[in-house]
């Protein structure tokens, strides 16, 4: 495989993870451990991510975080206040529980229309990708660095690429839009 299409397939790749990612992080009505990752709480003077000072367990409709010390539970409480979650944990001394209501059908539309805009910002990345790569090819050919044939060849390789991860976001689109809606 030739250096310049290992590169662009590594390129888009991380592009893909990174918005398989930021998708992960939109709030569906289902309860997701996901959308905590972000939170981090002050522990022994450090921040520190919330996954690693609780266990976080999925039950029905709500999330049930359980510290591994019971002394930060208000640091937890007062992190997941400050958060853009808009969640209100309930504290039991024990365990905080974040209850996640069903969203109504224009919240379903609001958040579908921010999983189709972090799509479309995936695509337009990598097709950023591919416009770089190719200009790239472009000026090595008209250095002589590599034959038009071969750089034809380059092209097409790099455009079959963009193809599949612009595919790929559209998948992750439509996945994420029926776990919204179907909630």
């Amino acid at each position: 495989m030739n250096s310049h299409v290992k590169e662009t397939k590594e390129k888009m790749q991380k592009t893909a993870e990174s918005i398989h990612e930021e998708l992960n992080h939109i709030r569906t009505g289902r309860p997701s451990p996901a959308i905590l990752d972000e939170i981090s709480i002050e522990y022994y003077g450090n921040p520190t991510p919330l996954s690693q000072c609780a266990s976080i367990e999925v039950a029905e409709r709500s999330l049930v975080i359980k510290p591994w010390d019971r002394s930060i539970i208000k640091a937890i409480e007062k992190a997941i206040l400050a958060s853009p979650l808009g969640l209100t944990p309930m504290n039991d001394g024990m365990s905080i529980r974040l209850n996640f209501p069903p969203p109504t059908g224009e919240q379903k539309r609001e958040l579908a229309k921010v999983a189709k805009d972090v799509s479309e910002h995936g695509k337009i990345a990598v097709r950023n990708i591919r416009r770089d790569v190719l200009k790239k090819i472009k000026e090595e050919q008209k250095a002589g660095d590599i034959p038009e044939d071969d750089a034809k060849k380059l092209e097409d390789e790099i455009q079959k690429l963009t193809d599949e991860f612009v595919k790929n976001m559209d998948v992750l689109y439509k996945e994420k839009e029926s776990e919204i809606l179907e909630v």
